[in-house]
């Protein structure tokens, strides 16, 4: 499972265009790398709102219901997250549900902020 979670973790990152700095940048569309932002930054603040939270399976989850804003940038997140679990998951010989539930462990529970949102593996929010 190692080389899983590595090999998502990197992938999450490429994909995003995630720098250490965690400033999202893609270099080949200016016009997706602002809605990439734009999604990005409506889905930080539904998340420090506590409408939006990171679940066990990888995924973005609705706390509370969120506006349309809201709930386009959080597919528009998650569409993006099934693909690069997909390819993580078909490069490790691993189910797509794997690779999900190693992200949300290693890169995305470790980066919750306090008061933020999580689903765990039972199925019931909790804030970090």
């Amino acid at each position: 499972m190692k080389k899983t979670v590595f090999s998502v973790t990197a992938a999450m990152m490429a994909a995003t265009g995630m720098m250490a700095a965690g400033v999202a940048i893609n270099m080949a569309s200016p016009s997706a790398a602002f809605a990439q932002a734009a999604a990005k930054a409506t889905v930080d603040a539904a998340k420090a709102a506590g409408v939006v939270g990171e679940q066990s399976d990888g995924y973005l989850g609705f706390v509370k219901s969120g506006d349309a804003a809201t709930k386009a940038a959080v597919e528009e997140i998650n569409a993006g997250r099934a693909k690069v679990y997909a390819e993580a998951a078909a490069k490790n010989n691993v189910p797509v549900a794997a690779a999900g539930a190693a992200t949300f462990s290693s890169v995305i529970m470790p980066k919750l902020k306090a008061g933020e949102y999580y689903k765990d593996a039972s199925g019931a929010w909790k804030q970090k």
